[in-house]
């Protein structure tokens, strides 16, 4: 007797083969997620856990971060610099001597007769002390003594002759009188410990950021994680109950086939939320630690949630301060000053060089070899020497000196198109993120709704499951629904505080928003210039 399956068997038996195999993939799937992250998750739950505030993990950060480590070297080597340029105005010690010897034949002259030759030996010392002044002039003071001995005739003598208090001064009039190269390196070397400055605290605000962006994604994936127990435990429970509705008859095989197939997606889902998880944590641990193995086993815990708070934003009042006050625009600001001292020192090398010279000293000599006569001479003043006058020099093209001033002026101009567009740049970063801020608060509102209705939907619909009016198929699918609503609740609060942040970082006012004093050290102290971040009240 021929048996006729009845209508539907072999397409709801192929269907439960595919869903089998489907069941399949997904368990050894996850099988392999857990083998992976089996290890990691051990010693995350077996290691320290560490509760942060996101307040606490700025002072971390900024005491730890080895990006901000080395950007602080920048200043005290920028000082350095400066100190090297300020040296051009160091005096000079300089201590000379000179031996010479000279010989003269004898001769005959026809009137005397015979003239023996002589020998003589000079000893010449100089010393004195020279430099330059910061209008451009150069000074010099100088002694200079010598001693001579004569020998002619069989006889010896010694002349003793000196000049002391010896002064000279060169003076530019035209070239190098506005400024010349000790004040264009002093004046660039202060603009550039400035801009190292700036680059310190650009550098931390941005650090500031990253921590801030880790932070709230580190809660995000924590909320995850449960979102995804949640839809777990949701999908064994539905388990539960098509197993009992299976084994009394009122549910078909194919039901509790669908819903093991959720349980392994879920659990698939939930490795991977994990392994997330740890990704975050790994991330704000760089961003904390000066010595990684140090956090290796220390899992952070956010002392803080996610939370919406309205912030009202004003685009005129975000581009007032991010053109006034973040720091890569003023570092770029230093440039164009930079740029400009060039300029002018290129100019100034246009004119001639014209110097007025002088001299003024007391000359002494004494022909019997004493050394007192000598100091009593220049101590009387008796035969003062004295010079003044002027030295011009003027190239016959000045071909150098014209395209130097041409390429200045022509890289000036470029850097101040440069600095508009970097102007320009910022509006438009800044407009954006005001944008995005006030769309992602209104995206916490719908997916605040969102989760609310999707909540209800499932509630309603078990409960004519549980009469028998709706499907193992509906239910699981109102399941995953309420689970990415769950996780788009959680992401457009994530989002909406990283919009604030990163509008903060585009206006430069990270340190104003979280009440950080940044002090710069002066110059002239004798720590380093270095910028110490100080937490207020």
């Amino acid at each position: 007797m021929l048996h006729i399956p009845p209508a539907g068997f072999f397409a709801q038996n192929k269907e439960m083969r595919k869903l089998k195999e489907t069941n399949v993939i997904q368990l050894v799937f996850a099988v392999l997620m857990g083998c992976l992250l089996n290890s990691a998750l051990k010693v995350h739950a077996q290691g320290e856990v560490r509760a942060l505030s996101l307040q606490q993990c700025f002072e971390t950060a900024l005491e730890n971060n080895l990006t901000v480590q080395i950007e602080r070297v920048n200043p005290e080597l920028s000082l350095y610099d400066l100190r090297v340029s300020e040296g051009a105005y160091d005096p000079s010690f300089f201590f000379s001597y000179r031996q010479q010897n000279r010989q003269e034949p004898g001769r005959f002259d026809p009137t005397i007769g015979d003239i023996p030759g002589s020998t003589s030996e000079t000893d010449s010392f100089s010393t004195g002390i020279s430099g330059q002044l910061p209008t451009g002039a150069q000074y010099s003071f100088q002694t200079f003594v010598s001693e001579t001995e004569v020998n002619n005739l069989g006889f010896s003598f010694n002349q003793f002759s000196g000049n002391s208090a010896f002064s000279q001064l060169r003076q530019p009039l035209l070239k190098n009188l506005w400024i010349d190269g000790a004040r264009y390196n002093i004046k660039l070397s202060k603009n550039r410990l400035t801009q190292s400055e700036l680059a310190l605290q650009w550098q931390m605000m941005n650090v500031l950021t990253q921590v801030e962006l880790a932070y709230y994604d580190l809660i995000a994936a924590q909320e995850n994680v449960k979102v995804q127990e949640k839809a777990v435990q949701l999908a064994d429970r539905l388990l539960a109950e098509n197993k009992k509705r299976v084994e009394i008859g009122t549910m078909a095989p194919l039901d509790e086939k669908q819903a093991q197939s959720q349980v392994a997606a879920r659990r698939a889902d939930l490795l991977g939320a994990r392994r997330t998880l740890i990704v975050r944590q790994n991330a704000l641990k760089n961003l904390l630690s000066q010595e990684y193995s140090d956090w290796a086993s220390v899992s952070i815990q956010p002392s803080e949630g996610l939370r919406a708070v309205p912030v009202v934003t004003d685009l005129q009042d975000s581009w007032h301060k991010g053109l006034t006050q973040r720091p890569d625009l003023l570092q770029s600001r230093k440039g164009l000053e930079n740029q400009g001292i060039l300029v002018k020192f290129r100019r100034n090398q246009l004119f001639p060089q014209l110097d007025l010279v002088g001299s003024i000293g007391y000359a002494a000599q004494s022909r019997n070899g004493s050394y007192s006569d000598i100091f009593d001479q220049l101590t009387g003043r008796d035969n003062p020497v004295w010079s003044v006058g002027a030295e011009l020099n003027v190239p016959l093209t000045r071909r150098q000196e014209r395209y130097n001033f041409k390429s200045a002026k022509a890289q000036a101009e470029q850097l101040k198109l440069t600095f508009k567009r970097s102007e320009q740049q910022i509006m438009v970063d800044i407009e954006n993120a005001v944008s995005l801020a006030k769309i992602n608060l209104q995206r916490v509102e719908a997916t605040r709704q969102e989760r609310e209705f999707a909540e209800a939907a499932l509630d309603a619909e078990q409960k004519k499951l549980e009469v028998g009016k709706s499907t193992s198929f509906i239910v699981l699918q109102l399941q995953r629904d309420l689970t990415a609503a769950r996780s788009s609740e959680i992401n457009a609060l994530a989002e909406y505080n990283k919009a604030l942040s990163q509008l903060s970082l585009s206006e430069g006012s990270v340190f104003d928003r979280h009440s950080i004093d940044v002090d710069v050290v002066e110059p002239d102290s004798q720590v380093n210039p270095l910028l110490e971040p100080v937490y207020s009240e």
